[in-house]
């Protein structure tokens, strides 16, 4: 072995902020403590940042690694709430056919309550583990909760709950905590160390998290579809979660067996103590704060605003929308028109919004114009529920009763959350010193996560209200 210093991590070329370098050189003449080449962000050079010094992604393995992980990194979220005929047909055998109902009409809200408390709680603790705990022992340790839960999930499947509804609800609660505390201590850590890859990984990432929530509707169609009997069909659901959460445990321990991966994580040991090989990290220190909420802080709002619209409206508002044809008794209006409609478009929207950010990167990290974009989504929220949501107890009045505003409405949801949630999240980690990106990345999650469960509370007093 020589001894010769790792060479720094190159990033993404595809992506050069107009005028940024001379707005950032300002900023950074004011802070002395971070140079101009201390960030992430690709700066103005005669040759391609992405072809310098770095190898290349052989079959894009590590680029599809991420996108598996990002997939599965939502995918325990996407399962529970899009199997809502299940939870239904479960709560429904209560012998308090009163309780039962109103568990059923605000189950979706419950689920999002449950699951953004702990969400925000395990990513302030994961932000604590930076430099306490490898990324490795955080992702796998979260990856083995998730299969143990939702191996327990599977099995009460065929379990008979009728006597046992209160004690049902109130363990799937607990359920879903605990997976959404897993999952987001893991889809923290995973963003994390995708700070250190060029944008096109973390890109990857967030992308696979949109093509999770695709799967899950897809899958929750076909068992629509083949699986007439509930039990039958939840059975399948369950156990496609199940296979996914362990081709991500599979995938992530061969992550580092990939020369391209080994080429930026080494390099990332340079400036930063955690790393995918090291059982425990030297330094226990915490990242500091203030310097990544100085950098950071609008794109980390924007992330915030982004999701707390979303799960406003999403999946507590667009799942009691009906079609306005349900008297007709056709398999589209009462069976397949809320997850095609409400699940499986705004999540195909939300995937096509963030694919598109491999190729469109606009607007940049500094400009006011991505502000102004998050702010214009406000005004779905009341499209939606306007809508033919059903039952109405407060707002009788449906602006909009055809079948076809719900799925412009929904795909226009999906398409913006996809691609003006991505943008902020890939950019958090390039405006910050080098050393100062693992840590970042878990700091945007935490605004994402954030969003969420302010978002999850608001839905509850939307539905209310509706």
């Amino acid at each position: 072995m020589d001894h010769t210093d790792p060479v720094l991590p190159s990033v993404n070329s595809s992506y050069l902020p107009p005028l940024y370098d001379q707005q950032s050189s300002t900023e950074d003449e004011e802070d002395d403590d971070i140079s101009p080449s201390a960030t992430l962000l690709p700066k103005a050079s005669s040759a391609p940042l992405a072809v310098r010094y770095s190898p290349e992604d052989s079959y894009n393995l590590v680029y599809f690694t991420f996108f598996l992980m990002g997939i599965g990194s939502l995918l325990p979220w996407n399962f529970f709430i899009t199997a809502k005929q299940y939870w239904l047909y479960k709560l429904s055998n209560s012998t308090d056919q009163n309780e039962s109902s109103s568990v059923g009409d605000y189950f979706e809200s419950y689920l999002s309550i449950a699951s953004a408390v702990p969400s925000v709680l395990c990513l302030v603790l994961n932000y604590f583990l930076v430099n306490r705990l490898s990324p490795k022992v955080r992702i796998l340790s979260s990856l083995v909760v998730m299969l143990l839960v939702f191996g327990v999930t599977t099995v009460l499947v065929e379990v008979d709950v009728s006597e046992y509804t209160t004690e049902f609800f109130t363990g799937t609660l607990v359920s879903v905590a605990v997976v959404s505390g897993a999952s987001n201590i893991f889809c923290g850590s995973v963003f994390g160390i995708s700070g250190y890859f060029p944008m096109r990984i973390s890109q990857a990432l967030i992308s696979g998290q949109a093509m999770g929530g695709t799967l899950t509707a897809l899958a929750s169609i076909v068992s629509l579809a083949v699986a007439k009997d509930v039990t039958t069909n939840a059975l399948f659901y369950f156990l496609t979660a199940d296979f996914f959460i362990l081709l991500c445990i599979i995938s992530f321990l061969l992550l580092p067996k990939y020369a391209y991966s080994r080429h930026y994580m080494l390099a990332a040991t340079c400036v930063s103590p955690g790393t995918l090989g090291e059982e425990q990290s030297p330094a226990g220190g915490i990242p500091p704060l203030q310097p990544i909420i100085k950098k950071a802080w609008v794109l980390g709002l924007c992330v915030f605003y982004v999701f707390f619209i979303s799960i406003s409206v999403f999946p507590s508002v667009s799942s009691g929308i009906q079609s306005v044809n349900t008297d007709g008794g056709s398999p589209w209006a009462t069976t397949y028109f809320v997850p095609l409609t409400s699940f499986l478009l705004y999540n195909v929207a939300d995937f096509s919004g963030r694919l598109v950010t491999a190729w469109v990167q606009t607007p940049g990290p500094t400009s006011r114009v991505l502000p102004v974009l998050v702010l214009c989504r406000s005004v779905l929220v009341p499209l939606l529920m306007f809508c033919n949501y059903q039952p109405r107890d407060h707002l009788h009045t449906v602006l909009f009763p055809h079948d076809v505003y719900p799925v412009v409405f929904n795909c226009l949801l999906g398409l913006s959350n996809g691609y003006l949630g991505t943008l902020p999240m890939i950019y958090g980690p390039k405006v910050v010193p080098r050393e100062l990106a693992e840590a970042t990345g878990v700091v945007m999650s935490f605004f994402l996560t954030l969003g969420l469960a302010v978002g999850s509370a608001f839905s509850v007093l939307i539905v209310h209200s509706i």
